[in-house]
């Protein structure tokens, strides 16, 4: 990767104050136009920004800023770095050895069976596999499905627990509520609820007749001898 100097527009301000050199000279070691260096050194830009000193940074030795003063052609060079920053590696499918591959089906196919809810995407940064191979093993479309076997990746070491964890923690989050028909009950009403196990919303009442009574009264009185107080009767 090529070296790229830090924060160009203040070292261009720190040149324009500190040094001799030309404005096409600072405008190239800080890849900016001349007309912005220009704006630069007559207050009309970058106000505000403080100027950054290159030769403590390491990245412009004293010498060269002496060459290009002394040579208007010149053009400055970066300092190699005293350290060298590792370049950060691009996103994507996760590689996956030569000896291992055969066993990338295996894995997708037991991905496929326990974590229905990860995604292609998850799969394939999970195991290095492409989106159109994890479709034929889920669809048993695959040249090779006859002789699959589910197999953890794990075990295989194809991806880290920590890896799958983490894309399972994530489907998760992402995956909507289960509905009343998946879950193959409806709640019930509140009324059922609330009553327990007695159901009085099916009781029926018993509507006390008067007539009844009174001829139930009538036939003892009738049946008691005739020289017993009515009083005892209540």
């Amino acid at each position: 990767m090529a070296q790229q100097l830090l924060m160009p527009k203040a070292t261009a301000i720190w040149l324009v104050d500190n040094t001799a050199l030309s404005f096409d000279q600072i405008a190239q070691f800080c890849r900016l136009h001349p007309l912005e260096v220009k704006a630069i050194a007559d207050g009309e830009a970058a106000q505000g920004i403080k100027g950054l000193d290159p030769i403590s940074t390491g990245q412009l030795s004293r010498d060269e800023i002496a060459r290009g003063e002394a040579n208007p052609d010149y053009k400055l060079k970066l300092s190699e770095p005293k350290v060298r920053v590792p370049e950060s590696k691009r996103k994507g499918p996760r590689y996956t050895p030569v000896s291992k591959r055969q066993d990338r089906p295996n894995a997708i196919l037991w991905l496929v069976r326990n974590h229905p809810e990860l995604k292609d995407a998850q799969i394939s940064r999970l195991v290095g596999t492409t989106k159109s191979t994890i479709e034929q093993i889920r669809e048993r479309t695959h040249w090779n499905s006859a002789n699959l076997t589910a197999m953890d990746p794990v075990t295989l070491g194809l991806c880290s627990q920590i890896d799958l964890d983490m894309e399972v923690e994530k489907a998760a989050k992402s995956r909507p509520l289960p509905t009343a028909a998946e879950l193959g009950a409806s709640l019930q009403p509140a009324y059922e609820t609330e009553k327990g196990h007695y159901d009085y919303g099916h009781e029926e009442e018993k509507e006390i007749d008067a007539d009844a009574v009174f001829a139930k009264l009538k036939s003892l009185k009738s049946d008691r001898p005739a020289d017993e107080d009515e009083d005892d009767l209540y």
